[in-house]
């Protein structure tokens, strides 16, 4: 088996990936590109750089599957790769911690008013009554 990673990804995943299969890793390859060697492939793994329309879905030949590292799927024509019985998988829940933590962040500036102390020393002034907290 063949695996194209077009994308970057972390060097713990490339490494489960090399135990299975035999892997190319070209990142920032031009449309026409990727299009020319996708054929050789049985699988296509790209984050959200890469495109992957329907033309370049026809070219893969041998593609039996899409990995998108990450949650969208807004990059890879879904409908074409279907067509064809490509299965397109994702990473739904890649984010999820990133996210609550900068949830948190926010709340945290929010209530130490953090975003208008940012603001006020940017014009020159600094009305430290007004950025009392709340607890």
């Amino acid at each position: 088996m063949q695996i194209l990673v077009a994308d970057p990804i972390a060097e713990e995943g490339l490494e489960i990936l090399r135990h299975y299969a035999q892997v190319d890793i070209k990142p920032k390859l031009k449309p026409e590109e990727l299009k020319a060697i996708i054929g050789n492939y049985d699988a296509l793994i790209v984050r959200s750089q890469t495109q992957v329309p329907a033309e370049i879905i026809e070219a893969g030949e041998k593609l039996k599957v899409i990995g998108r590292a990450g949650v969208g799927l807004d990059n890879i024509d879904v409908a074409a790769a279907t067509k064809k019985g490509i299965v397109v998988v994702n990473a739904p829940t890649a984010n999820t911690v990133s996210a609550a933590e900068h949830t948190i962040a926010l709340m945290l500036a929010l209530s130490r008013n953090i975003p208008k102390a940012n603001s006020q020393l940017k014009s020159g002034r600094w009305q430290r009554k007004e950025l009392v907290g709340t607890e």
